[in-house]
C-alpha cells in the first residue's frame, strides 16, 4: 500500500532497542518497530513468542527492561499516573476476550467509555454510538444484550466500543481469534476502514497470516526472543528466512522448537519443590 504523508509525523507508536520481560526473565530483546497515523501495523508470531508482552509495554502495564516505549512522542515508562492516563484516553484496546459487560445491553456497553471520559449530553451519545455500531453493522442490535449476540458479533461491538472515542492509537489482541470465515473476514475489513476512516494508527496482535497480509501495511514478525523479521507483506512472502517460512507455511520442522525454553526462573522454582532433592540439599544421582 502507498505510503501517505502521515509517515512525516511524530509515531503514536515507537519502540526503540527494547527489551521486555517478567523479573529476570526477558521474553523479547532488542525491539524496535513504529506505527503511524493511518497506518495498520502486525506484530505476528507464535503462541508464546512475546506478542500480548508487546501490548503489555505499550498501553504501560509493564515497563521495558532496557530501550525505550514511546506513545505520541512520549516516554510511557517515565509518566506519572495522570500522565499515563492521559496518554491511554488517547488510546483504544480490543482485548482478546471483548471484555463485554453482560449486564448491559449492546448500546450501553459502547456508550460506556463516552460516559466515563466525556461530557457529552445524551443525545449527542446515542448519535456517537448509533453511528459506530452502524460501521460494524449492528446499529439494529443496540438494545439487545451481550447474551442475545453471537460470538461474532460481540467482537464487533467491543469493536465498536474501542472506537468510540475516536482515538488515535488502536491496540488489537488477537481480533481474528475464534471467529467464522465471515465474521474473520468482515472483522479484517473493518479494522482497515477505521484506520482509513479515522486516520489512526492500528497495531494487530495476531498470528492469522491470510487476513493479516491482506489489509497490513507493515509487518512485524516475533520469534525466537528478537524481532526476526520485518517488512511489507508481499516482501515477506517471497522471504527465504527459515523463520519466516516456518512461520508462514506452518511447517512443523524449523527454527521454532515445540517445547518452551528453559529458564533460570524455572530451575530456582523446581529446587524448592518438596518432590525434588535438590530441594533438600541431596545431590541427584541414580535410583
Amino acid at each position: 500500500m502507498p505510503e501517505s504523508s502521515s509517515n512525516t509525523r511524530e509515531p503514536a507508536l515507537s519502540l526503540n532497542g527494547v527489551a521486555l520481560g517478567y523479573g529476570n526473565f526477558t521474553v523479547l530483546s532488542d525491539i524496535s518497530m513504529q506505527a503511524r497515523a493511518g497506518q495498520v501495523v502486525a506484530v505476528m508470531g507464535g503462541s508464546g513468542s512475546g506478542k500480548t508482552t508487546l501490548l503489555r509495554a505499550a498501553t504501560g502495564q509493564i515497563p521495558a527492561q532496557s530501550g525505550t516505549v514511546m506513545v505520541f512522542g512520549q516516554d510511557i515508562n517515565a509518566q506519572s499516573p495522570a500522565g499515563l492516563r492521559a496518554l491511554r484516553q488517547r488510546m483504544g484496546v480490543l482485548f482478546q476476550q471483548g471484555a463485554l459487560f453482560t449486564d448491559l445491553n449492546v448500546f450501553e456497553n459502547v456508550a460506556f467509555p463516552l460516559r466515563e471520559h466525556t461530557k457529552l449530553d445524551e443525545a449527542a451519545i446515542l448519535e456517537r454510538v448509533l453511528a459506530k455500531l452502524d460501521a460494524v453493522g449492528l446499529r439494529t442490535a443496540a438494545h439487545l444484550k451481550i447474551t442475545e449476540i453471537s460470538g461474532g458479533m460481540a467482537r464487533r461491538v467491543a469493536l465498536a466500543r474501542a472506537v468510540v472515542l475516536e482515538p488515535e492509537l488502536i491496540l488489537y489482541d488477537e481480533p481474528f481469534a475464534g471467529l467464522d470465515p465471515i465474521s474473520l473476514g468482515i472483522t479484517a475489513r473493518l479494522i482497515r476502514h477505521l484506520a482509513d476512516q479515522l486516520g489512526c494508527a492500528s497495531v494487530l496482535i495476531t498470528h492469522d497470516v491470510a487476513e493479516t497480509f491482506a489489509i497490513a501495511d507493515q509487518v512485524y514478525l516475533v520469534g525466537r526472543g528478537k524481532l526476526a523479521a520485518s517488512g511489507a507483506p508481499d516482501a515477506l512472502k517471497t522471504s527465504q528466512d527459515p523463520y519466516v517460512r516456518q512461520f508462514l507455511d506452518g511447517a512443523p520442522d524449523g527454527p521454532v522448537a515445540f517445547n518452551y525454553p528453559d529458564t533460570p526462573a524455572f530451575e530456582a522454582w523446581l529446587a524448592q519443590q518438596p518432590g525434588t532433592r535438590a530441594a533438600h540439599g541431596q545431590k541427584k544421582g541414580p535410583a
